[in-house]
């Protein structure tokens, strides 16, 4: 894994979307208390194992969009001990998938204090955005998609065809948008926060200008 920041690391894999290479990162954050929140788990291999108990003990692993649970599985079945948290409607799609509980807008007891949240329901991936404080980092999966810099031509193709030359930016942000005004207040509710880096799931992660970035992104609602 990389780091990211202090007490946040990220592991960047594959991954295909509709034929599409997109890539998946997951997000491991260190809370005060020494135990691991992990979000959008990638595939769980032996390696990667050791990397992540080498960090601490997993205490919560959470699927934050209706699009990232195909790895939530076996996170399971390898730490039992473990909370595992659900946007809305993820629950529904995958009824064989035993989670804890279903995480919106009010953060679970184990990362309260530690990460802020916002359930930006507006958008159809009905994706939960979290925030550490102490990093002023943002962690989100789709709500700041970016292929445009994808290490393959076909992805920047593809990218080019979406005119997604930017986090956030493209003709297809306006379908995944379902309430306009409802989008607008949530999009607000994360730019309240003092982030100025972002971990995002697809693209490059963001250090410098993140805060513009991101206000530049739903600037058209």
């Amino acid at each position: 894994m990389q780091r990211f920041a202090e007490d946040i690391w990220i592991e960047t894999r594959r991954a295909r979307f509709f034929g599409v290479e997109t890539g998946s990162r997951m997000t491991v954050v260190r809370m005060a208390n020494g135990a691991l929140f992990v979000h959008s788990p990638v595939g769980l291999d032996d390696s990667l194992r050791r990397e992540v108990d080498a960090l601490g003990e997993v205490a919560a692993v959470v699927s934050p969009s209706l699009f990232h649970h195909m790895h939530v599985g076996g996170w399971m079945q390898a730490y039992p001990r473990a909370v595992f948290g659900a946007c809305p409607g993820l629950d529904w799609k995958r009824p064989d998938l035993a989670f804890t509980f279903v995480t919106a807008d009010e953060p679970h007891p184990l990362w309260r204090g530690e990460l802020e949240q916002v359930y930006f329901s507006a958008r159809r991936e009905n994706e939960v955005v979290f925030f550490h404080a102490r990093t002023r980092t943002l962690v989100c999966a789709d709500a700041l998609l970016n292929l445009s810099t994808h290490d393959l031509a076909s992805t920047r193709f593809v990218a080019r065809l979406m005119r997604n030359s930017a986090p956030g930016v493209g003709w297809m942000e306006p379908l995944m948008v379902r309430d306009r005004r409802l989008a607008r207040r949530q999009a607000d509710r994360i730019l309240a926060w003092d982030f100025d880096r972002t971990v995002l799931s697809h693209g490059a992660p963001l250090d410098a200008q993140s805060h513009h970035l991101f206000q530049q992104a739903y600037a058209w609602l």
